[in-house]
């Protein structure tokens, strides 16, 4: 299994921050990334679909002889983990629980805000996984929805953005917090808005590279450390694969080349239920 690939999926781009994070720390790994970009955004749809889509896709990974997979999407990490992991008996990482350490080791006043989507924030997912880390910690969650459709346009720094997360976040400054988790692998692209509204004397927390950090702590812990000298990426999406080559080529810093279309529909009725 040592070369076997990483699988890691998301709703859509906003997971390539954690693709660009396990390439940092994991430079000789094999990666395969689905974005379910035919469905994105997860944030805004049930329980039940949300298990369904996630499901889809590790089955796809799957086949595909991953050694390790990476839920890198909040809402589907806060709603389909537990299945998940008792399911497949490969290691089984969402960003929720990385994002939630960083979070109470950055810390310094006890109040820790939580960015997300509708979904994510209404499971109360980091609020569980903050408090049992730290019962004293005091968590405000807002959800954020309209901040996945202004990635997916590449709507990352101007004006229009501002001014939302200014209206967003707003709440959240009042409360007099000092670190923030932005909680959905969406967010880390809009890190620059977010810093300025925030100001310097809050912390943000991006998953994505606490994420990065446990993968690499696992591998290593478990002995399955990839072998080659360079690991290969490959982009695979649910639809619009020209659309995410530009808009992931933007956040990556370099041209995204082998993007290519599938067709993950191997759901089958009782898989999860």
């Amino acid at each position: 299994m040592a070369d076997g690939p990483i699988g890691i999926f998301d709703s859509g781009v906003g997971g390539l921050t954690v693709v660009k994070e396990v390439l940092k720390a994991l430079p000789n790994e094999d990666i395969i990334y689905i974005g379910d970009t035919a469905r994105v955004p997860y944030g805004t749809k049930s329980e039940k679909t949300v298990s369904r889509y996630a499901l889809q896709n590790t089955k796809f990974l799957i086949q595909k002889k991953i050694k390790f997979l990476v839920v890198a999407c909040n809402t589907a990490s806060s709603l389909s983990l537990p299945f998940l992991e008792e399911r497949y008996d490969i290691p089984v990482l969402g960003v929720i629980g990385p994002g939630a350490k960083g979070a109470i080791e950055a810390t310094r006043n006890r109040k820790i805000g939580v960015i997300g989507t509708e979904s994510t924030i209404r499971s109360m997912a980091y609020d569980t996984m903050l408090k049992k880390r730290d019962n004293r910690v005091e968590v405000y969650s807002k959800p954020c929805p309209l901040f996945v459709p202004l990635v997916e346009e590449g709507w990352t720094d101007n004006d229009i953005t501002r001014t939302i997360v200014e209206r967003y976040l707003k709440e959240l400054r009042e409360k007099g917090i000092d670190t923030l988790i932005l909680g959905c692998t969406h967010y880390p692209l809009l890190k620059k808005v977010i810093g300025k509204v925030m100001g310097t004397a809050v912390t943000l927390i991006d998953s994505a590279v606490e994420t990065a950090k446990i993968v690499k702590e696992e591998l290593v812990k478990n002995k399955t450390t990839g072998t080659k000298k360079k690991g290969s990426v490959q982009f695979l999406v649910t639809d619009l694969p020209e659309k995410f080559a530009v808009i992931g080529s933007s956040f990556l810093g370099n041209r995204l080349e082998n993007v290519t279309h599938v067709d993950i529909n191997l759901y089958e009725k009782g898989d999860y239920e």
